[in-house]
């Protein structure tokens, strides 16, 4: 993304942030894949773009819920008509925000570390769930479960609902958690009549300067959440996903110890990694 005539600011595991003025930046998704908090050498062609058309589908949909980082402009209002053209299935024009110092994981579902969690001690991130659950079941509720924001090159870690009311305020954290719980309870419920469950997902808030709660980065992606075909999914075992989950159980299954460098991802997984965003972008947002 060289070819950018703004100035970069931010470059994260999977984007890249560009100053545009004081109050707004250039928000771009690479092809860029993040696994275990390391970024693999091996690109994934067009990601950048099917996630960013993911993503917008859904701050339009949930926009009645909370304000979003949506500006109004678009990547013509602020480059050369050369750079736009090349960047704008996957550039936003995005408010600057002062982030909220956690992740927002809600789960709908027992899988991943969840179920990990829960074969332990029966709770997930301290909270208690009925005994005898199997994985992949569905939650008597939907729970949050927040986590720490890592660095790059670190690890996330889950913490319980009293840890982020130290980090972020008690005000904040219930606020945080009450939008968390509406946004994927309303996407959880469309998504099904589309074929897809989803399983869980990481929203990411930030705080604009009067201090209003603002969903920013990416939204209810096959990046940032897990999902299934709801066609396939049945209890007590882990349905195939749509997302980058697809790579995760490769890269389990390669005996990586999940530092880096990560291992070289095959071209078969990588192609069909590709053909499953693309078939739940269209899933989605058909018709």
């Amino acid at each position: 993304m060289s070819d950018i005539s703004l100035k970069k600011i931010y470059s994260g595991k999977v984007r890249d942030l560009y100053e545009i003025d004081e109050q707004r930046m250039l928000m771009v998704a690479s092809d860029r894949l993040s696994a275990f908090d390391v970024i693999l050498d091996d690109p994934i062609p067009g990601k950048g773009e099917i996630l960013t058309q993911i993503s917008n589908f859904w701050f339009q949909k949930l926009a009645h819920i909370m304000p979003n980082h949506f500006t109004g402009n678009t990547v013509y209002d602020v480059l050369p008509e050369d750079q736009a053209r090349a960047l704008e299935k996957r550039a936003v024009v995005a408010k600057k925000l002062e982030p909220v110092k956690v992740e927002a994981i809600v789960r709908g579902y027992l899988a991943g570390s969840g179920w990990k969690d829960y074969q332990q001690s029966g709770s997930v991130c301290g909270i208690a769930l009925p005994a005898g659950m199997r994985e992949a079941q569905q939650l008597p509720e939907v729970i949050f479960t927040p986590s720490t924001k890592a660095a790059v090159g670190d690890h996330d870690e889950n913490i319980s609902f009293a840890e982020c009311e130290q980090i972020i305020g008690a005000e904040l954290a219930a606020e945080v958690r009450a939008k968390a719980i509406e946004l994927y309870t309303e996407a959880a419920a469309y998504a099904k009549t589309r074929g897809i469950i989803i399983c869980d997902t990481k929203f990411e808030f930030g705080l604009d300067e009067e201090g209003v709660l603002t969903l920013m980065d990416e939204v209810l992606t096959p990046d940032s959440s897990r999902f299934w075909p709801a066609d396939q999914y049945q209890v007590g075992t882990n349905p195939p996903s749509f997302d980058k989950q697809f790579v995760r159980d490769w890269l389990e299954q390669s005996g990586w110890n999940k530092q880096a460098p990560a291992p070289k991802v095959p071209a078969e997984v990588i192609e069909k990694t590709v053909a499953k965003y693309r078939e739940a972008l269209s899933l989605l947002t058909a018709g």
